[in-house]
């Protein structure tokens, strides 16, 4: 059972990025997904979560309105669209997978069972 990130790169300003987390091993249709983020010497934040029937969301206040997340079952895949990037946004992004009470649940908490080992993104001029 695998989750591997990809998408991070050094990117303007301004600028924009698509992350992609791809699940192996396993479906991710029956799991909740959140993308957490790692900036050096801060602790892991959870960024943005969706559940596992799509419709709920959740996205922390730094990036609500520049960041979208979203699912797709058929390529196994949840990614992060991430847009108007400003530095603080350079962090490591790491995606990780839970099963949650309800298909409708999904949180920005740590309590999730399969992680992936992360991408970087870096915003700098």
């Amino acid at each position: 059972l695998q989750l591997v990130e990809s998408g991070g790169t050094l990117v303007q300003p301004g600028g924009s990025l698509r992350l992609s987390c791809a699940a192996s091993g396993f479906t991710l249709d029956y799991f909740a997904i959140v993308w957490f983020h790692q900036a050096p010497g801060k602790e892991r934040e959870g960024v943005s979560c969706i559940s596992s029937s799509g419709g709920t969301i959740y996205y922390t206040d730094s990036v609500k309105g520049r960041f979208t997340i979203s699912r797709d079952n058929a390529e196994n895949t949840v990614y992060l669209q991430m847009d108007s990037l400003i530095a603080e946004d350079t962090a490591y992004y790491y995606c990780a997978a839970g099963t949650k009470s309800y298909p409708s649940s999904c949180d920005l908490s740590l309590a999730y069972d399969y992680w992936g080992q992360g991408t970087r993104v870096t915003v700098s001029a």
